[in-house]
């Protein structure tokens, strides 16, 4: 696997609403109604991670969620980077009846 170019990641980031470069990596920050809604992100985004087996830098304070999303391995932001971050936006879309 290899790090994703510029161009790649700039249209990739064009669907992501509210995710930023920032350096090597790709980063946003979740806003939660309360510390469980948060924790209940944390807990789906994590099963996720797993199967791809690519663990996001996040961090937890109350009702916020920062997460930083880069691959140590290609020292840059990869499809995995990618694919998690859109799957975390599927976890906090609204749910449609």
């Amino acid at each position: 696997m290899s790090s994703l170019s510029d161009k790649q990641i700039d249209l990739q980031l064009e669907e992501l609403a509210g995710w930023q470069r920032d350096g090597n990596s790709i980063v946003k920050t979740y806003h939660f109604s309360d510390f469980i809604e948060a924790m209940s992100f944390m807990n789906q985004a994590a099963f996720y991670a797993e199967a791809l087996e690519h663990h996001p830098e996040w961090r937890n304070i109350y009702n916020i969620v920062e997460v930083r999303l880069t691959n140590q391995d290609t020292g840059g932001v990869s499809s995995l980077d990618i694919r998690l971050a859109k799957r975390m936006e599927h976890i906090v879309q609204p749910k449609r009846l």
